[in-house]
């Protein structure tokens, strides 16, 4: 269903790869999907195909290309996991962000042969979910969603700056996002107008994927059904 294009880098000379999955028809809007630390792997691929299905655009994004490009990792494969870990310690998030506001502007501009498109949307998952916080705080993006994100209990200094719709998925049993990070997210945001915050009792990081062994199905269906409703009333 997708395709591989090449992206234009944000004040740089350099390009960067992103896997884009077409609707059959006309796009609703446009969804950036961020990966994990597992690069554009299938079921991040299959994630951007479930969403041109429903008649958005799908990007995912190569977010290792300065120094891992094409990189795809299984996260039930201990070696692999041991340097997805490698890639995190060496990615620059401030990059990440740059990366995902050249997206916005090459699907603004007219991508894969498509019109325009003027709503964009991001949902990204573990470092990803982190880039979309960041992204709804330092973008203009229209809507945003991350299932699990980490370390955004760090930046809730940039939480006034959020003027789009975001919405986290937060798994109560992460463990990577303790329950020290948690508590200060929901008091960060949790009364935040812009923010809308799930918990998933009991369930650990990486819930939603889309296959392995991590995904807890009923989990990953609820969480999904929020965010293809936060879509449709933010993205249409």
């Amino acid at each position: 269903m997708g395709e591989y294009v090449k992206i234009d880098a944000l004040g740089e000379d350099a390009l960067f790869p992103a896997y884009v999955a077409v609707p059959s028809s006309h796009a609703r809007a446009a969804i950036i999907v961020i990966p994990e630390i597992f690069g554009v792997n299938a079921g991040i691929r299959q994630k951007c195909d479930l969403l041109a299905g429903a008649g958005y655009l799908a990007v995912a994004p190569d977010i290792f290309w300065r120094f891992a490009p094409g990189v795809e990792l299984n996260p039930d494969i201990e070696a692999e996991l041991q340097e997805a870990f490698g890639y995190f310690g060496q990615y620059d998030a401030d990059d990440g962000v740059r990366d995902i506001e050249a997206v916005i502007h090459a699907t603004r501009s007219g991508l894969s042969g498509q019109a325009p498109l003027e709503k964009v949307g991001a949902v990204g998952y573990c470092l990803g979910g982190r880039l979309a916080y960041m992204a709804a705080a330092r973008t203009d993006i229209s809507a945003s969603v991350g299932y699990y994100g980490v370390m955004i209990d760090q930046m809730l200094d940039e939480s006034h700056a959020i003027a789009n719709p975001l919405m986290l998925h937060i798994p109560t049993a992460d463990h990577f996002v303790g329950p020290e990070a948690q508590a200060a997210i929901h008091a960060g945001l949790g009364n935040h107008p812009k923010v809308t915050l799930h918990d998933y009792e009991g369930l650990d990081h990486g819930f939603a994927a889309e296959m392995g062994n991590r995904r807890d199905t009923e989990g990953a269906e609820l969480a999904d059904g929020r965010t293809a409703a936060f879509f449709a009333a933010h993205l249409g």
